[in-house]
């Protein structure tokens, strides 16, 4: 049996659990036209059929009194379903809906009693049936409020029972044992459907929690991701964020500042020397370094490698902002102590304005960028200002991108050739391919120019493969005691597969790969020294020789030459040129040649221009040289001739001697 206080906390309305209690009335309230359908539509059907048979007051007026507080209950529900459900509001709602479900069962109850003994026992039947199917359907439509559902069950139970059992009617006392049976089922049913319902919002509460926390990892995650682990910056993510931010509040109040980007010059060295924990080491200490340098109106970043972000969250003038940046490549350009070894780098940077430069983001870091690579040519460790003469640069660098994308590379490439000769015998002994390009709509465009473009489009690679064809079917035509030296990019011998193309070229010509030489410079080994040294070491195995141009212009050469299959070096122009006056040009000219000897390398000397310069490095005991005093570059059409003529001028030169 309930005990009387069980009962009463049964059919409380705590406020203890207000997403609950909130979730009920959410539940209940899409119920709520459904609930007054049934009872208006019910209580009709019994009014109608009891007009003839009991009184009007009865069987007229209390329906049409009951009905009409339907209608304005539904009509309230109506004026009030877009009001916000706070709190206070679903346990207000709640507590005076447990008022009104005991005020409608019992008025509902007692007109069903008081109609119950008029009519003849089809409509007593009809009243019975009515009374069951409006309990069941409406405590289905209550079945998420526990306490209003179960007071109405007890109401309506407990008043039609016990009138039926009072009646001392058989039928009556059976009915009303079915009606308490189906009532006690009902009330099982209402009490596991709480239960259910309870515990999916606490599943739901517990879902939303993990989704909470899930967030809150995630917010450390992102944040955890906008810095850099090695250097402590914040990263090329944040970088850009801050940048944009900066971009959106400056275009809003008319404000400008200044974006900078910066590059340290000899930084692949460092990893290829000394590894690359020793890099990581120099990049430590760059962030430290420029931590060091902060202000309330600097943001450093690392974006990627040994590239580096700089904001300046205002404007500065060209001499505020180039003393600025010469600050940072001063503190960029102390050599760094790695573990015993001593680093010389330095650093340059780029500067851009906004909106001046660039009127977005991308625009106003990309002239930065100019400004950097501008930098990196002709100004290493120096700051350079984004400028017009950048800004028709760019357009330059634009159009021949665009121009070289779609050029018809078999029809616009050609070659011309310099030959290589032997100094003691005057004679060739190879030349050397140089590609060209023929723009319809450009002209000719330097080599320098759409070289550089191609290397970094990775267009470089669909010209390699045109000009080693044109250069191989041109070889087939020369002396056979002659070789062809072709030069390679970095993204030539970059994988596996771009050296085995080369390979594939070669072997497809029919020439001979002992008489093609693969020139590489030193700048392409920088970028990946291991894959560069498969690669080239895949060359050689496969017969080609491998030379090292523009030798002593980089900054580990004599690594380079220890640790790589070349046969070859090329001394770079820049120490030729005076060379006739310049003792320490003499030197390392002769310590090159010498060094080549020693290890069984052909050394070739080139850029000679002047008879002196001839005589200068013959004395010091270069054999092959190279230059205009020889041959300028010639088209292929013409190199028949030439041999033609370098082998008459060798015999009259015999015949004389």
């Amino acid at each position: 049996m309930v005990r009387p206080p069980r009962l009463k906390r049964m059919l409380s309305v705590p406020a203890v659990d207000a997403e609950l209690m909130r979730a009920q009335f959410q539940a209940f309230s899409r119920q709520v036209p459904l609930l007054y359908f049934i009872l208006l539509v019910n209580t009709a059907s019994v009014a109608i059929t009891h007009l003839a048979s009991a009184p009007l007051w009865l069987s007229l007026y209390i329906p049409l009194g009951l009905g009409g507080a339907c209608l304005y209950r539904c009509a309230r529900w109506w004026l009030l379903r877009r009001r916000p459900l706070t709190t206070e509001r679903a346990v207000g709602e709640m507590r005076s809906l447990v008022w009104v479900v005991g005020l409608f069962g019992f008025a509902f109850s007692c007109w069903s009693i008081l109609l119950l003994p008029y009519g003849s026992a089809y409509q007593q039947a009809q009243v019975a049936f009515y009374m069951s199917t409006t309990l069941v359907g409406s405590v289905f439509c209550l079945i998420h409020l526990r306490v209003p559902a179960l007071l109405l069950l007890c109401i309506v139970i407990l008043s039609f029972c016990g009138y039926l059992i009072s009646t001392g009617d058989p039928v009556f006392i059976a009915m009303a044992v079915d009606m308490a049976l189906v009532g006690v089922a009902l009330a099982v049913v209402i009490l596991q459907y709480w239960r259910t319902f309870t515990d999916a919002i606490q599943a739901q509460r517990e879902l939303q929690t993990s989704q909470l926390n899930t967030q809150r990892l995630s917010d450390d995650n992102f944040r955890l991701a906008s810095i850099d682990s090695l250097t402590d910056l914040p990263n090329r993510r944040s970088y850009f964020a801050s940048l944009r931010a900066m971009a959106e509040q400056a275009a809003a109040r008319g404000g400008s500042f200044n974006v900078g980007v910066i590059d340290l010059d000899g930084f692949k060295q460092v990893n290829d020397i000394y590894g690359h924990a020793s890099g990581d080491l120099v990049l430590q200490e760059v962030g430290a370094r420029l931590l060091a340098l902060g202000e309330p109106a600097l943001l450093f970043a690392r974006l990627g490698g040994d590239e580096f972000g700089v904001l300046v969250c205002e404007k500065l003038s060209n001499d505020a902002l180039v003393e600025l940046g010469q600050r940072i490549c001063d503190a960029l350009s102390r050599p760094y102590q790695l573990a015993g070894n001593v680093a010389e780098l330095t650093g340059t940077i780029g500067w851009a304005a906004f909106p001046d430069a660039g009127s977005t983001v991308e625009q106003v870091f990309e002239r930065a960028d100019a400004a950097l690579y501008v930098g990196k040519e002709n100004r290493r460790g120096k700051p350079v200002i984004f400028s017009t003469e950048h800004e028709t640069r760019m357009r330059r660098l634009s159009l021949v991108t665009q121009e070289l994308r779609h050029a018809d590379l078999e029809a616009e490439l050609f070659l011309e050739f310099q030959p290589i000769y032997d100094l003691p015998t005057q004679r060739p002994i190879g030349l050397e391919a140089l590609g060209r390009w023929h723009s319809p709509r450009l002209g000719m465009v330097r080599p320098e120019e759409f070289i550089r473009i191609a290397e970094r489009t990775e267009l470089i690679l669909s010209l390699t493969d045109v000009l080693l064809r044109q250069a191989l079917r041109e070889v087939a035509h020369w002396p056979a005691d002659l070789y062809l030296s072709f030069n390679l990019s970095a993204v030539d011998i970059s994988t596996s597969a771009r050296a085995r193309r080369l390979i594939d070229i070669v072997a497809a010509s029919g020439v001979s790969p002992q008489r093609v030489t693969f020139e590489i410079t030193e700048t392409a080994l920088t970028r990946d020294f291991e894959q560069a040294a498969s690669a080239l070491t895949m060359l050689k195995q496969a017969g080609c020789r491998v030379s090292l141009d523009d030798f002593g212009t980089g900054y580990s050469s004599l690594s380079y030459v220890h640790r790589l299959p070349f046969d070859a070096i090329k001394i770079d122009r820049s120490f030729v040129t005076d060379v006739d006056t310049n003792s320490a040009s003499k030197k390392i000219i002769k310590s090159v040649i010498d060094l080549c000897r020693n290890l069984g390398l052909e050394c070739v000397v080139e850029g000679l221009e002047t008879p002196l310069q001839a005589d200068v490095v013959k004395a010091l005991g270069a054999h092959a040289v190279q230059g205009y005093l020889f041959s300028r570059p010639m088209r292929s059409g013409a190199v028949g001739g030439f041999l033609q003529t370098a082998l008459a001028q060798r015999q009259a030169t015999e015949t004389h001697s």
